[in-house]
């Protein structure tokens, strides 16, 4: 037979079949290479974070700060030393963020079927629904927070995630919804302890211990993502291939 399998819309032949084994085994010759280049370079932060300095007192942060320590594991409070707020919500927080929301007409178009002298049809209507829409937003944040008992600029530490507090309507179809960061954390930075301060953004683990942020930073989570991907990849080549009219194949 000339064919393997017929779709309707295209016809897959045995040609192909044995073309698309080549592409698979090449895309997946590709993708070996793509993780080992990954896992080299995961071995090599690994290396980094397993030489690093752990601390979890406050003269040691200090220290390492001073004398150029280099890469450290550092564990402590992260806290607001002034702390921001809207006053209609009131509280205390590190960030709050304040997001306009309209309600709004929106209109689409739902599939209907129906049966026409034994034949089924498929016809369109308008249909209209209303969604609360983010239409603006604007935030405010501490100048200043203290992490493991010394003191920095707000922007030395990226802060842990926002949470809800609160919904206040302006009229029928326009409210505010409040998100905030709390006043006071604990956890874990990883970061590089030179010239008397830590980098801008260092990232802030929040609730792990400095052992739960190297297994964390150490995981394998980047190769299983890759392969996910290139996987999916991999099927989508192969059914593009499929689709296409390859006469060149005959």
């Amino acid at each position: 037979m000339k064919y393997g399998f017929d779709f309707g819309n295209f016809e897959i032949t045995k040609r192909e079949i044995l073309a698309s084994i080549s592409i698979i085994a090449v895309m997946i010759l590709f993708g070996i290479l793509i993780s080992s280049k990954i896992s080299e370079y995961q071995m090599d932060k690994n290396e980094i974070y397993n030489k690093a300095v752990k601390i979890e007192s406050q003269e040691m942060f200090q220290y390492g700060m001073d004398t150029n320590v280099g890469n450290a594991f550092v564990y402590g409070d992260l806290k607001a030393v002034d702390t921001v707020t809207y006053p209609e919500i009131g509280g205390e927080y590190m960030y709050v963020e304040k997001v306009k929301e309209r309600y709004t007409m929106h209109t689409r178009q739902v599939a209907h079927t129906r049966t026409v002298n034994g034949k089924s049809q498929t016809y369109y209507t308008t249909e209209t629904y209303w969604t609360w829409d983010r239409v603006g937003s604007e935030d405010i944040k501490c100048k200043e927070i203290s992490f493991c008992g010394v003191n920095f600029t707000s922007n030395k530490i990226d802060l842990p995630g926002t949470d809800y507090i609160d919904t206040i309507k302006e009229s029928s179809n326009v409210r505010y919804k409040y998100y905030g960061v709390g006043t006071e954390y604990k956890g874990t930075i990883f970061t590089d302890l030179r010239d008397k301060t830590i980098p801008d953004n260092t990232s802030f683990y929040n609730n792990s211990t400095i052992d739960e942020t190297i297994e964390r930073l150490e995981s394998d989570f980047p190769i299983i993502i890759f392969w996910i991907f290139w996987v999916i990849l991999i099927g989508g080549i192969v059914f593009g291939f499929y689709y296409l009219d390859n006469r060149w194949l005959d």
